[in-house]
């Protein structure tokens, strides 16, 4: 995967504060200093549920439109996915879209 280029932090003091947390985090997640991070993206989303964009299978989440971000952290030629919303801050999403596989039908569905 090439890297990509290192974006600035954003001067709102609230994206900002979003960006360290989620840094931090990382930076702790992989003993090297925040320096060796580089913020790839910053942007708010609408998830489609309270799982917020990384749902954890056999989960059920509420089935509301939740207002939220992503940022994208790079690290060499990893990058992370951090998400929130609602009251959640950043947290690692390791799965993105996990739980989105489509389930068999009971048996029987669908035969007439």
């Amino acid at each position: 995967m090439p890297i990509k280029p290192t974006l600035p932090i954003p001067s709102n003091s609230a994206e900002s504060a979003l960006i360290q947390q989620a840094m931090s985090d990382l930076s702790h997640r992989l003993s090297v200093s925040k320096d060796q991070l580089s913020l790839v993206e910053f942007k708010n989303v609408v998830w489609p549920n309270a799982g917020l964009g990384c749902p954890h299978p056999d989960m059920a989440y509420k089935q509301v439109q939740q207002d939220g971000y992503r940022i994208l952290l790079q690290y060499g030629n990893r990058t992370f996915a951090y998400h929130g919303g609602g009251k959640r801050g950043p947290f690692l999403c390791e799965n993105p879209g996990a739980g989105r596989k489509m389930k068999s039908p009971p048996p029987g569905f669908g035969n007439v």
